[in-house]
């Protein structure tokens, strides 16, 4: 589901196989209080585990707007409402 709504908002992301890198699983462990949780989303030193679409969305919302996609003039480009509505078709 977070993959689907990724690509659905055209938002790139950088995937790893933590069980093919051990420093990448490393990683994952640091913010999953030693467990290997996927997903694991890291955004600039934040990690968030398992997050769901609309978690994930929040938190881009509020502390990395620039990492969503532009939204059309026609709407307020700080209307997360919108953002989430267009996503989750509501």
């Amino acid at each position: 589901m977070l993959q689907r709504t990724l690509d659905k908002l055209g938002i790139d992301v950088e995937k790893h196989n933590i069980w093919d890198d051990p420093s990448k699983a490393a990683v994952v462990r640091q913010y999953a209080n030693g467990n290997e949780t996927v997903p694991t989303v890291v955004i600039a030193g934040v990690g968030l585990v398992n997050p769901s679409s609309k978690q994930l969305i929040g938190y881009l919302s509020e502390n990395h707007p620039e990492l969503l996609p532009a939204q059309p003039e026609s709407e307020p480009a700080t209307s997360v409402g919108r953002l989430v509505g267009r996503v989750f078709g509501s």
